[in-house]
């Protein structure tokens, strides 16, 4: 345990003992689950009276967040798009993690605004609905009328929810600190994921970035035939509040209310896929949760789009391996594949590189059978993720969330047409960026930036190496080796040094009857005579040799050749 994580928990130890309480009940029923007795088995409930030993082990954790309040499901719906580090399974699991917090009181609500805004309510708005549309786990959105008789959808962060935020966020990394030493949590990265999810939740505080995403996706865009990105209204925003365009449509979840309407959604899941790749594959801006809630078909079969929350950025030499990536799948080259992963992920230092081909090989080989038409390329990223995480492989922030963003993009696509299939709306785009890659233009600029680079090594190098020459003439010049693993065979080796010692020690202690000599009416007749300290230390070293070889033996190595 960690000095540097008792403040963080202590600081807040009355929200501590309650999450540790519901950890504890979802823990206790994991354990339960593995009982054959049906009653012990029912102990445990949920908020909703479900039998919790009763459900999968995802389920009990998308159950946990769920009960922990707002934080910890935003911290789920972050992990959702991470199947790098917890997997597939939970992932999609983590994916049906709604957030229905209770709505603030109006007259919260109406202070926080006019607090924000700095002025009368009446003075924005001629009409204000005091029954919000929609309450998640930051804001709640209402359906308001500026001056100008414009319908908007004003987003209000809940009243306190940025101290609620703060200490939820402060436990957690308290937790992180505890339990990043242990082995079965190592390739979760606690701590990695917790800076990461302080990074994207204090992001979606800000209601300014939201505002400047929305202004940067109707820039780009603009030039695209049916697609709709709602106004925002700077002067009637801040970082608290958050002013735009009320659309008025169908959402993509509601398929049969589209199909009613006399929709072609066949038509709608290809233009939708198409928007979406046009955002990564051209701008290297994109929504990044296109779940059919925040889509809308407005009329005339115009897609809109809501929630610029949770945006992803790529730049171009990113886009470049991930496209590499995408087209490798596509065109069933497993060495191109298995060198793009090695390259964008951060790779262990043990990785065994010949194993990883192989499994890319029969990968590649168990996708090349099938027809591309017939390909189903949700399930061959879902695939690939479960064999980087595997291979303790971490791939970058954005690339994870490119790859969940194509899941959920084909989820969608099938959501409305069965028989979607992603990859004939990616094959447009092959020869496309085949050619944009080789285009004068983008060589331009990859030149470009390997001269920078080539520059800045030129200008650091010489005197990097007058530095090194110096240290050599004066004898200061140091080599540090890292030797990973090392230490606990060095310790193992002390240990047994120091109880080979200490048998030896007590062994002349007792040969030579050193005293005090163990005696009297209570000592048995083996031990008369005995000498107390070789006696104690025959024990001890006895003790520290069974340590030894337990310690040798669980970590597999004691026989292996």
């Amino acid at each position: 345990m960690k000095i540097s994580s008792i403040p963080q928990l202590y600081r807040n130890v009355n929200r501590v003992r309650e999450v540790v309480g519901v950890l504890i009940k979802y823990g206790l029923a994991d354990w339960l689950s593995h009982v054959d007795i049906a009653f012990l088995r029912d102990l445990l409930k949920d908020q909703g009276g479900e039998r919790l030993a009763r459900q999968g082990r995802e389920t009990r954790i998308r159950l946990a967040l769920a009960e922990l309040g707002p934080t910890f499901i935003k911290l789920g719906q972050i992990l959702s798009t991470r199947p790098d580090l917890v997997g597939v399974s939970l992932a999609d699991e983590l994916r049906q993690l709604q957030s229905n917090t209770p709505a603030d009181p109006t007259e919260a609500i109406r202070a926080i605004i006019e607090g924000e805004l700095d002025c009368p309510l009446a003075e924005v708005f001629s009409d204000f609905d005091d029954v919000p549309l929609a309450s998640a786990s930051i804001g709640q959105v209402h359906r308001a009328r500026l001056r100008c008789g414009t319908m908007v959808a004003v987003k209000v962060q809940h009243e306190g929810v940025r101290e609620k935020i703060r200490v939820d966020v402060e436990i957690l990394a308290g937790f992180a600190e505890l339990v990043d030493q242990l082995p079965e949590f190592k390739n979760y990265r606690p701590k990695a994921v917790v800076d990461e999810f302080r990074r994207t939740i204090h992001h979606e505080l800000d209601f300014s970035r939201e505002l400047r995403h929305a202004q940067q996706f109707a820039r780009n865009l603009a030039e695209l035939p049916g697609v709709h990105i709602p106004r925002v209204f700077p002067d009637c925003s801040t970082s608290r509040v958050l002013t735009m365009e009320y659309l008025a449509g169908i959402k993509l979840a509601d398929s049969d209310r589209l199909r009613a309407a006399g929709y072609d959604l066949q038509d709608l899941a290809r233009r939708g896929a198409d928007l979406y790749l046009h955002m990564i594959f051209i701008d290297g801006l994109y929504h990044a949760d296109p779940h059919p809630g925040n889509v809308l078909v407005l009329d005339g079969a115009v897609i809109g789009l809501l929630d610029f929350g949770m945006v992803g950025q790529i730049d171009e030499q990113l886009r470049e391996e991930f496209e590499e990536a995408l087209f490798a799948i596509i065109t069933r080259d497993a060495a191109a594949l298995a060198s793009v992963i090695t390259r964008l992920g951060a790779v262990p230092p043990n990785l065994d590189r010949s194993a990883l081909s192989v499994e890319v090989s029969d990968f590649v080989a168990h996708y090349t059978s099938q027809r591309l038409d017939d390909l189903n390329l949700s399930e061959a990223l879902n695939e690939m993720t479960e064999l980087i995480r595997r291979y303790q492989i971490t791939l970058p922030a954005r690339i994870a969330m490119l790859l969940k963003m194509l899941v959920m993009l084909e989820g969608t696509g099938r959501h409305l047409q069965p028989d979607f299939n992603l990859v004939e709306v990616i094959a447009p785009y092959q020869s496309r960026l085949a050619w944009a890659r080789r285009s004068p233009a983008r060589m331009l600029r990859k030149y470009r930036r390997i001269y920078t680079e080539l520059e800045h090594l030129m200008r650091i190098l010489p005197g990097g190496l007058i530095e090194i020459v110096e240290q050599v003439q004066s004898g200061k010049f140091d080599i540090h080796l890292d030797h990973r693993g090392l230490e606990p065979s060095v310790n193992r080796l002390v240990l047994g040094m120091l109880s080979s010692a200490l048998f030896l020690g007590s062994s002349l202690m007792l040969s030579r009857d050193v005293g005090p000599v163990l005696g009297g009416r209570w000592c048995p007749w083996f031990l008369d005579g005995t000498s107390l300290p070789g006696l104690l230390g025959i024990v001890l070293a006895f003790m520290l040799g069974l340590r030894l070889i337990r310690a040798i033996n669980k970590s597999g190595h004691l026989d292996r050749k």
